[in-house]
């Protein structure tokens, strides 16, 4: 076998693809709602984070955004009153991102769609153990890969 038909150059190519495919089917969505794909992202990561909030640092790291694109971002959802920033009174070293009330109502409005789309081209494609299967192997490659993604 040539290095031009290894399966691994197969699997990073398939999951180049796959990812290009699904961003090109799923941001229409993101778009109807009035959302760019970083602001998505930084909003999806704060609702899900730990009282609704993280430090923008570590937002930064999460999203392999610099320090003043993560700022950018977080100054368009705060002039739409989707995120505030907020200092602590134990960390003044440091400024957090929060998401607001009417950030949270934005993606209640936006998941259910969004998820719809999700299950019509990713999760609906597989059985539950592909999907499991998936989640693992991906968590995987992502925590090598890109272990601030998890970071606290």
């Amino acid at each position: 076998m040539s290095d031009i038909d290894d399966p691994r150059l197969t699997a990073s190519g398939l999951l180049m693809e796959a990812h290009d495919g699904l961003v090109r089917k799923l941001l229409p969505g993101l778009a109807a709602h009035g959302l760019a794909r970083p602001d998505f992202n930084v909003l999806i990561r704060l609702a899900r984070s730990p009282g609704g909030r993280l430090r923008m640092s570590d937002l930064a790291a999460q999203t392999a955004l610099s320090t003043s694109g993560i700022t950018r971002v977080v100054d368009r959802l705060e002039a739409r009153g989707f995120a505030d920033r907020e200092s602590r009174p134990d960390d003044r070293r440091s400024t957090y991102a929060v998401v607001t009330a009417e950030g949270r109502k934005v993606l209640e409005r936006f998941l259910p769609d969004h998820l719809a789309e999700i299950d019509r081209w990713l999760t609906g494609l597989l059985t539950p153990e592909q999907l499991d299967a998936l989640l693992e192997a991906l968590r995987t490659v992502r925590d090598e890969v890109f272990p601030e993604a998890t970071s606290h």
